[in-house]
């Protein structure tokens, strides 16, 4: 069995219950595999990067095998919008958050749970070559979006729900944790040598990498920490002005390929 988000976002949690941890979200045109059901729940692994998680089955639209591969081949538009409105032809909105795949998007439309939705908003394709350099603007549209613990949409985000979406936009694929991110691309030994669009990871007192930003400089970085905002850092780590001492301390620099 297979499934695609057909709402806005989801919640994914660690068990089946309402009460569970989020650990990430779904957002619009995710697809899935269903892995088991219990009660009212699904185990899911999400197909961009294998992530497992609990969701409520009444809050997504199941796919027949056959239907699930059409979709992965026909789902290669991306919204770069920070929220729009999409509209079906009786008048239903649907809101498009930064980050949706839009499956079968044609001439400003998109199909999605048996519904055709218009969408005149900001798209990108997955195929489309986006330079790393304007990683930065990319990632300056989402300054002052709360922090959301397993968060991954406009509404709410945690640290590397930020930064694999920033990258998806631009066509390359991270895992979803800061300590997965961290283990591919190329090192960068130096901070002088960083640039912007670079991934700074973040330590805990074990060693332990627990947070991740995106370099616009290389003594600024915009990560989410409260919220999604830009702080000094050095080779120290993170330094939060507003609360007078370093918030991380800087681990490793590392830098992925563009775009295939």
């Amino acid at each position: 069995m297979f499934g695609i988000c057909h709402l806005s976002t989801i919640p994914v949690r660690s068990d089946p219950a309402d009460i569970a941890e989020m650990v990430t979200q779904l957002i619009l045109g995710d697809l899935f595999q269903v892995l088991q059901s219990s009660g009212s729940w699904s185990l899911i692994r999400i197909s961009d990067d294998d992530y497992e998680g609990w969701i409520d089955t009444k809050q997504y639209k199941p796919l027949l095998p056959e239907e699930f591969e059409f979709m992965q081949q026909n789902s290669k538009t991306v919204s770069k919008e920070l929220i729009h409105l999409a509209t079906r032809n009786n008048g239903d909105t649907l809101l498009v958050p930064f980050g949706s795949n839009l499956p079968l998007y044609r001439e400003q439309s998109f199909r999605i749970g048996g519904n055709a939705y218009s969408f005149t908003g900001q798209t990108r394709l997955a195929a489309e070559k986006i330079p790393l350099s304007k990683i930065s603007e990319t990632a300056c549209q989402l300054l002052n979006v709360p922090y959301l613990w397993g968060g991954r949409s406009p509404l709410g985000m945690d640290c590397s729900g930020f930064t694999q979406l920033i990258y998806k936009v631009h066509g390359i694929s991270l895992p979803r944790d800061a300590r997965q991110q961290s283990v591919i691309g190329e090192t960068i030994d130096f901070l002088s040598e960083a640039l912007p669009g670079d991934l700074a990871f973040f330590d805990n007192e074990e060693g332990m990498i627990i947070h991740v930003g995106i370099l616009l400089a290389p003594d600024l970085v915009i990560h989410a920490s409260g919220k999604v905002r830009t702080d000094f850092i050095d080779h120290q780590g993170i330094y939060n002005s507003e609360l007078g001492r370093y918030s991380h301390k800087l681990r490793l620099i590392k830098r992925l390929p563009p775009a295939p």
